[in-house]
Formats: structure tokens, C-alpha cells, sequence
């Protein structure tokens, strides 16, 4: 067995501000894999909420600095979020797409990064153990996941291997879309209906999706419509931690 990979955690500032148990459940289940999980404890923000407000200026600053830590630091960079991954992948090569020397720096950068779920499947070939009375899943395929980063075989069967049934949903967008759902409050509202509506119809007691903001979105309609059911990162199911999120 050769040695360990190492994995730098790029926790998200959702996670990071919000939802520290999704965080901690990344970690036990990298741990679990079989990597070894470095955290840098000055990492910000990647610079998306900016960039998808057309603030380019704030973002690029995000951005450097993201790209300027993660260079001088050695493995595999892994994002529990789909829209954070895209927005290294993807997003900074526009946004240095005039600035050369920062331009190659991100790319560089940028092929180190992965998806959590991608990781665990692609990378270290994880496969789960069933578990006993595994719930009835409903699968939420978040747009920069599915779209963004062409991610959507890996988290499905990470939870295939679960055991239990898995219901996964049609690659709707649930409405949150960071500032859109601020900017845009009455098609955000249409669109996360829509979504509620098809969740119910599942008959499912869990969503799980592989973007907190999605799921924070989702879990705070179903609450507040008095709903049983709860939203949990990938993480928290494979880490075998029961509840929603917090």
C-alpha cells in the first residue's frame, strides 16, 4: 500500500459560517478513505458570491488570494460544493482571462481541485458499506455540480451503496442560485416550489444534495412549512450522523 494522499480542505464559507458539523463529517470520511486532511486555517472565501454579482474587482482579489495559498501548498485540493469547485475550475479563467501570469497560476491551481464525492470515487475508489435501516433518500443533483463540473454518477452511487432506497430528482434548480434568489425573489420562490413539490412526492424523509446552499435554501421552506423532512450534505449521510442540517 503506497503512502496516504494528502488532501487540502477547502471548506466553503457556508460550511465554514454555518454548517461546521458538514465540515467535520468531510473530514472523518476523507479520514475514512484512506487520506491524510490538512486544513489551512487562513482560507476566505473563493471569490463566486462577487464574480456572480459582476463585482469582477472583489472576485479577482478573492481569487488571488485562493490561488496564491493553495499554490504553496502540496495535494489534492477538495471542495464539499459543486459551485465552489466550478468556481476555481472554471470561473477564474475568466476572470484572469487578460491577466497571463495569474491566468496560468489559477489553472494550475485549478487541476488539483475536486468535488467531494468525485474525489472519494474517483480518486480513492471509496465505496460505502451498506448500513442497517438505511433511510429512504431522495438525491438533489445541484446545478453547479451536475452542470458545472459534469458530476453526477459519483454521488449517486456513494449512496446506492448505502443500501437503501434511492429516489434521485430531475435536474430542476431549486431556486437559490446565491444572489439570484435575492435579486430575483418571486422566480426563486416559483422555482423552490416547484421543487418542494416534487421532494413530497418522493415520499422520502431525507434530501441529500453535495451544496450546502442548496440544501440551507431547501431545509428552510420545509421547515417552515412544518415538514418532517430534512436536507444533509453527502457527507453527514456517509459519515452516519442522523438530523439535518443545524
Amino acid at each position: 500500500m503506497g503512502p496516504m494522499p494528502v488532501v487540502q480542505l477547502f471548506v466553503t464559507c457556508l460550511i465554514d459560517s454555518f454548517f461546521p458539523e458538514v465540515g467535520e463529517s468531510c473530514v472523518r470520511q476523507l479520514r475514512r478513505a484512506g487520506a491524510e486532511v490538512q486544513f489551512a486555517p487562513d482560507q476566505t472565501c473563493c471569490g463566486q458570491p462577487p464574480f456572480n454579482a459582476g463585482y469582477l474587482t472583489e472576485a479577482r482579489a478573492l481569487a488571488r488570494r485562493a490561488v496564491a495559498m493553495f499554490e504553496g501548498l502540496a495535494g489534492d485540493i477538495v471542495i464539499p460544493s459543486g459551485s465552489c469547485a466550478a468556481m476555481i475550475r472554471h470561473g477564474y479563467a475568466e476572470l484572469f482571462a487578460e491577466e497571463q501570469d495569474w491566468l496560468a497560476r489559477s489553472r494550475r491551481v485549478a487541476v488539483r481541485v475536486w468535488e467531494f464525492s468525485q474525489y472519494l470515487v474517483d480518486r480513492l475508489e471509496y465505496r460505502p458499506s451498506e448500513v442497517a435501516a438505511a433511510p429512504r433518500l431522495v438525491y438533489h443533483p445541484s446545478c453547479h455540480l451536475l452542470r458545472g463540473l459534469g458530476v453526477d454518477r459519483q454521488p449517486r452511487e456513494l449512496l446506492a451503496g448505502l443500501g437503501g432506497e434511492l429516489v434521485a430528482l430531475e435536474p430542476d434548480c431549486c431556486g437559490f442560485g446565491g444572489v439570484f434568489s435575492v435579486d430575483q425573489p418571486d422566480i426563486s420562490e416559483a422555482m423552490l416550489e416547484h421543487r418542494l413539490d416534487q421532494i413530497r412526492r418522493s415520499g422520502a424523509e431525507t434530501v441529500v444534495g453535495a451544496d450546502v446552499g442548496c440544501l440551507m435554501h431547501l431545509e428552510g421552506a420545509l421547515r417552515r412549512a412544518g415538514s418532517p423532512v430534512r436536507c444533509r450534505h453527502i457527507a453527514q449521510v456517509l459519515d452516519g450522523r442522523g438530523g439535518g442540517l443545524a
